[in-house]
């Protein structure tokens, strides 16, 4: 470093002042200006030796706060250290097994899931059951309430009555008697009242004549 150099005062190491000195040594004097250029380079030294100080100081002041520096950093390093191992020794593997226990479980549902599906289909259908049994006993009550001649004539003119097989070929049965019956009795009634016209004709003819 530059300011670690100590200055060398060229006048002193010349051999023409060494040379002047000497001659005038056994002199009063020259023992005088000699003092008094020593004093001179002592006092010279002397600042620039303050000057060192001051400097060496600054830069141990900046070299302590570098270090204080360095310290921070590497304690902080230390911590980020302590953290990640903290996360790669209880973290990851916690995570790990989190992740294990939910891929069974997820293995464990897709294995259920046909069964699940299963139970579904059956729980449906018997909801399709249920929802057809109720409908079917809202028909047979709406049909209990209907009037017994609109029951009748529904059995006998459409084929949308709630009634088994067997009720409607014994009622249509009944119905087609009855009709043929009083067809029957018509048809009789009706001839005996042309028969009877007929004889009053011929009894008036006869009186008449």
């Amino acid at each position: 470093m530059e300011y670690l150099q100590v200055p060398v005062d060229r006048r002193a190491a010349s051999p023409s002042s060494d040379s002047a000195e000497s001659s005038t040594s056994g002199s009063p004097g020259g023992l005088d200006a000699a003092l008094t250029a020593a004093s001179r380079r002592a006092l010279h030294y002397e600042v620039q030796i303050k000057d060192l100080e001051g400097k060496l100081a600054e830069d141990l002041s900046n070299s302590r706060a570098i270090d204080n520096l360095l310290r921070e950093v590497v304690q902080s390093l230390h911590q980020t250290q302590k953290r990640s191992s903290s996360a790669l020794n209880h973290t990851i593997p916690y995570i790990d097994r989190t992740l294990q226990d939910d891929f069974m479980a997820l293995e464990e549902l897709g294995s259920e899931l046909p069964e699940v599906g299963k139970q579904v289909q059956h729980i449906r259908h018997v909801y399709d059951r249920g929802r057809d049994k109720a409908q079917e006993l809202v028909e047979s009550l709406e049909w209990l309430n209907t009037p017994v001649p609109l029951r009748l004539r529904t059995i006998v003119f459409t084929s949308n009555a709630p009634v088994g097989a067997r009720w409607k070929i014994l009622i249509r049965g009944l119905f087609a008697f009855a009709f043929l019956a009083c067809m029957w009795i018509a048809w009789i009634t009706l001839r005996g009242a042309v028969r009877a016209h007929r004889q009053r004709l011929v009894w008036g003819e006869r009186l008449m004549s």
